[in-house]
């Protein structure tokens, strides 16, 4: 037992995280309590909601249910967890529902997983559930995905500290059959949300942030296990294939081969990885980093950057990092005589693999041409600082020799030898190594012959003072060295980090794509300095050269037409060239040069290819709509056509004596088919100009009761129920086009639709855009078979006789798309098919967002 004062273990907390609503959550936090009570725990129902549910409230029976606190706000009382309830009580487990919940205004805390801390920190084992739309950090996700906002969230850390996470997952089919059998909401709420928030769609985008987001929590799991339990061997859960670079061009063979080896198995990863000495000297060429750091990324992995001395042991300790099944390397590119250096990285990295890691050897084309030796990229001093080093070094050993001399301090030859030393140090600091090894020879000298008995000799008497100047000189070399090098390596750390946060600048652009091919040209002119950037490319080598893009200073200067033109030129490929003219760069600019290059080809290729998909786009609206033009004459026309052929000939005929109300009604019906045909052919010749680009669809902001109660004219009369509410947002559309549009949707419905089954057409609205739904009971269609109804000439197997000849919906589709919306076809619950017309909300009312039905109402009218 826990001695008086100790300090209560915290509880662990148990959260049921759901796809959407309705997989059933409670259901199964129930069913943990009855196994917990089975086995003997002591378990509490702390708050449970079970949403008029049968089958949930049955599982309530057996159950210890602690009372509810009642909390009273605006005249109206509701019910919430009673933490203090459940803290006297001080069972081992409770089970409380709906982490995410706000509570009532006046609770002892604002949010529910508030409550449920306290009761962990007490000791208590809690039992949870939360919806995968519920987390903050998805909050803006799951707006764009479903139009509707969640009100309720709870910290992302709250459910990730929890001891366990169990996903409660059930496919959008099967979830919207249980909708339709009445197992979630009442009845009259599933039409509702069967068309707006548990659309398969959204129910499909939802399940898959839940099974990521679960998969993600499981890797921290595992590597949280690993890490504190000290375990370095490879557990193999899947593959992760770790390709090992050189910067050399045997690379791009490496990531391909790991690309298809991962093609083999569902799940894997591949993660390439350079490793760059610490010291900062390499032979790797940034260009073909670049190049091969690109296509890892196209081939769905990542790639990476690591700093080690001993490239095998790094590469390891890189692979073991990241629970890395595989290693992938290339055959040796040295020459057989510099194996006498060691046995190379290939062959360490196998022998200290382990039986955990498989590795890999791939051979290519560069095998045994040799690697080159490492080149140092010393850094530079300037001018001035040279110059300012040669001074030091000849005149402040004689200014001092002088003022000795002059004021002739007696301080002993061992401080005259330091006083040279310092000036030594300081020649280094100065002007680096050259410099500081000619004051050490200058001092040394005036040491000799100045202040070495016998003085003005070059002789030295005491063998004392030759130890003092050969001491002098070599610790004065020594120190000149070191300064040398930390000099040059702060330079080189300063150059680098210039370089560093130039590509990062480069890098977040890319990811952003902001950059269009001019703005890249010019960042690079004031990058380097230059007059003027072209890129040049030519169709082949003996095409002449074009400017792809091109930039100037703004005071002028000459752009270069071809690589001869400019100062500096950076081949990318065979027939690319960047051109930059104003002055010669140095040869450690040029890496930072080929990353741009690099770049700029990427920018015009997606400036390219983003014109073409444009093009193709406007190819492919151009036939669509030719495709309906021609659907619409050969269909559309002919019922108009038809009654007033028959009216005339009727009028015209001899055998029949026409009473005056017979007339009139005649001439109606040729009045009424004139009108539809004049409608008609006006709309089709709008959009038959429009596919010319001499026009564009007549768009305005209408509502829908506008046009969708005269689309009805066509079918008879009580075979379509309307339920458009007075409250939905405008719509941006061509009328003309909506009406047409819905009355084939509503003609084709009622052909297939049985005869005491009426047609429903309904609208509503989902975030920025209107859903016209009209909803037969009809055979429906498989899924295999939706693409297809939409096509020309189309019709299903069991159409009724004289159905038409099968363009109503191609018509329908066409008319939509060019108005800027959609349409597709759905499953209607329980038997039929519904056409789902989305159209764009207008920018002047914003729409009413869609809610999720409401599954229960926690108030009741105050006594």
């Amino acid at each position: 037992m826990a001695s008086a004062g100790a300090q209560p273990r915290r509880g662990k907390l148990r959260i049921y995280l759901g796809a959407a609503p309705g997989v059933g959550k409670t259901y199964a936090v129930l069913s943990e309590a009855h196994r917990r009570i089975e086995r003997g725990t002591d378990v509490v129902v702390g708050f449970v909601e079970h949403h008029d549910r049968p089958r949930t409230e049955v599982m309530l029976h057996g159950l210890e249910q602690l009372p509810r606190r009642e909390v009273a706000h605006r005249g109206a009382t509701f019910t919430e967890m009673d933490t203090d309830a459940v803290l006297a009580r001080r069972p081992v487990v409770a089970v409380v529902d709906e982490l995410a919940h706000t509570n009532a205004p006046g609770s002892r805390n604002a949010k529910r997983w508030q409550d449920i801390e306290e009761l962990l920190e007490a000791g208590i084992d809690v039992v949870s559930t939360v919806n995968i739309q519920h987390l903050e950090s998805l909050g803006d996700v799951v707006e764009s995905i479903t139009g509707v906002r969640q009100r309720e969230t709870v910290p992302d850390e709250v459910v990730r500290r929890a001891d366990q996470i169990e996903l409660v997952d059930m496919s959008p089919q099967a979830l919207r059959r249980r909708m339709a059998h009445g197992n979630i909401y009442a009845p009259d709420r599933v039409d509702a949300a069967l068309s707006n928030y548990f659309r398969p769609g959204n129910l499909t985008a939802l399940r898959e942030l839940a099974l990521l987001w679960t998969a993600d929590r499981v890797d921290e799991y595992l590597q949280q296990y690993r890490s504190e339990h000290r375990i370095r061997s490879t557990w193999q859960a899947r593959e992760r294939i770790v390709v090992g670079l050189t910067g050399g061009p045997e690379g791009r063979t490496l990531i391909r081969r790991a690309a298809r080896m991962a093609a083999k198995g569902s799940g894997s990863e591949i993660l390439a990885v350079y490793i760059a000495r610490a010291d900062g000297l390499t032979s790797a060429s940034p260009k073909e980093l670049a190049v091969q750091r690109t296509l890892v990324e196209d081939l769905g992995g990542t790639y990476h950057h690591v700093i080690g001395d001993d490239i095998p042991e790094a590469l390891l300790d890189f692979a073991r990092g990241v629970n890395a099944t595989q290693i992938v390397l290339g055959s040796s590119r040295r020459k057989t005589w510099q194996y006498v250096f060691g046995p190379g990285v290939g062959t360490t990295v196998a022998r200290d693999s382990g039986p955990d890691l498989d590795v890999h050897i791939v051979t290519h084309d560069e095998v045994a041409k040799g690697r080159g030796l490492p080149v140092a990229r010393s850094g530079r001093l300037g001018r001035s600082r040279i110059l300012a080093g040669w001074l030091t070094a000849f005149g402040a050993p004689a200014l001092l020799t002088f003022a000795m001399l002059t004021f002739d301090p007696d301080v002993g030859f061992a401080n005259d030898v330091l006083l040279f030393l310092v000036l030594t140090v300081a020649a280094g600091l100065v002007g680096g190594l050259l410099p500081a090894l000619a004051s050490a020879a200058v001092g040394s000298g005036l040491l000799n012959y100045y202040f070495t008995e016998p003085v003005h000799t070059w002789t030295i008497n005491n063998f004392r003072n030759v130890v003092s100047l050969a001491v002098f000189f070599a610790v004065a070399v020594a120190v000149a060295s070191v300064v040398d090098v930390a000099a040059r390596r702060t330079h080189q750390a300063a150059r680098l980090r210039a370089e560093s946060e130039i590509l990062s600048m480069l890098a977040g652009s890319v990811l952003r794509g902001e950059d269009t091919l001019d703005a890249l040209l010019d960042r690079v002119r004031e990058t380097f300095g230059m007059e003027s950037v072209a890129l040049l490319e030519r169709a082949d080598e003996r095409a002449p050269w074009t400017r792809a893009g091109s930039v100037g200073a703004a005071e002028g200067g000459r752009l270069p037409l071809t690589p001869e033109d400019g100062d500096v030129d950076m081949p990318i490929g065979d027939n690319m060239m960047l051109v930059l003219c104003g002055r010669v760069l140095p040869a450690e600019d040029r890496r930072v040069l080929s990353a741009f290059a690099a770049q700029a080809v990427g920018v015009l290729d997606r400036q390219r290819l983003l014109g073409e998909a444009e093009q193709a786009r406007e190819l492919a609206e151009g036939n669509r709509i030719r495709t309906a033009l021609l659907a619409a004459v050969s269909h559309d026309l002919r019922t108009p056509l038809a009654a007033i052929k028959a009216s005339v000939s009727s009028l015209r005929s001899d055998d029949v004596q026409w009473s005056p109300e017979d007339e009139a009604e005649l001439l109606g019906a040729i009045e009424e088919g004139a009108d539809k045909l004049d409608n008609l052919v006006g709309n089709l010749l709008d959009m038959s100009r429009l596919q010319t680009g001499t026009v564009t669809p007549l768009i305005r902001d209408i509502s829908l009761e506008e046009v969708v109660p005269k689309a009805l004219g066509g079918v008879p009369e009580g075979s379509v129920r309307l339920a458009v509410a007075e409250v939905l947002p405008l719509v941006a559309v061509d009328p003309g086009l909506l009406e047409r549009t819905v009355a084939n949707l509503v003609e084709n419905a009622v052909k297939y639709s049985p005869d005491d089954k009426k047609v429903l057409v309904k609208a509503s609205a989902l975030a920025e855009r209107v859903e016209v739904r009209v909803i037969d009971r009809g055979p429906g269609v498989p899924d295999s078979d939706k693409g297809r109804i939409f096509e020309p000439f189309q019709r299903y197997g069991d159409a009724p006789g004289g159905a038409g000849v099968g363009l109503g919906l191609a018509v329908a589709r066409g008319f939509a798309e060019a108005m800027g919306g959609s349409l597709e076809a759905e499953d209607t619950p329980g038997g039929g098919m519904t056409m789902v017309l989305t159209l764009r909300a207008a920018h002047g009312r914003r729409p009413v967002r869609a809610e999720p039905p409401a599954p229960h109402a926690r108030q009741r009218t105050g006594a």
